[in-house]
């Protein structure tokens, strides 16, 4: 799906003084693209991937999946739209530390009270080199392991968009490099949009397009 993204604005209240963390931003982002998103801490990166995973919710502008404009969407469609084609890998790895590496992987289609096609899910494990840890809880794991458990999860509903944000914020640089590789590895072999918020810049370098932001302000969109 191509994403088309629209005047977009977000401001942030409740502190001293609003903060406008997204300030009339508007992208277009092909289908298979591979992205990165760069800026300085506070520059607005995450929110903007944020608004556009569908885990926040815009001041004003629109965001469209091809036709579909989510900014339009009940939150309860919103998030049935979000679990359907977006999977969405943080820097913290948020698995549930009394589930199983396995369980953590089929909680999305869990959520959707999917059947879970068994073949698969252990076809993803072997592919991300985790099918011999599907029954470790993520205390046994490294930290390279339990990121690919996240994208594994991420994975599990065959979603169109892979949004990442800050994938390797607390990997050393070994495992970071292994992970943004199975990231392109994954986008190029699944035809999966991939879109990368990083502050590395050895990271952006590797994509072939890089969107910088500053101060909530898209700059620079270097190809």
């Amino acid at each position: 799906m191509d994403i088309t993204v629209n005047g977009l604005s977000k401001t942030y209240t409740g502190g001293a003084a609003p903060v406008m963390a997204i300030k009339n931003c508007s992208l277009k982002i092909k289908s298979g693209e591979q992205i990165a998103v760069t800026g300085a801490s506070g520059s607005g990166k995450s929110t903007l991937l944020h608004l556009i995973a569908g885990l926040e919710r815009a001041d004003s502008g629109s965001i469209k999946y091809d036709n579909t404009d989510i900014t339009e969407m009940s939150q309860n469609k919103l998030d049935d739209f979000r679990l359907k084609n977006i999977g969405i890998v943080f820097q913290s790895f948020n698995l549930l530390p009394e589930f199983t590496a396995y369980e953590n992987i089929i909680l999305p289609l869990m959520l959707q009270s999917k059947k879970i096609d068994k073949t698969r899910i252990d076809k993803l494990a072997e592919y991300l080199d985790l099918d011999s840890r599907c029954e470790h809880l993520p205390s046994k794991l490294s930290g390279g392991q339990q990121q690919r458990v996240a994208i594994a999860r991420a994975l599990a509903n065959e979603p169109t968009v892979l949004l990442c944000d800050e994938p390797t914020g607390n990997l050393d640089k070994k495992s970071s490099k292994a992970v943004i590789d199975l990231l392109f590895n994954i986008s190029n072999k699944l035809n999966v949009t991939l879109i990368v918020v990083t502050h590395d810049e050895s990271i952006a370098k590797r994509f072939d397009r890089i969107i910088t932001i500053s101060d909530g302000v898209l700059g620079g969109d270097i190809q």
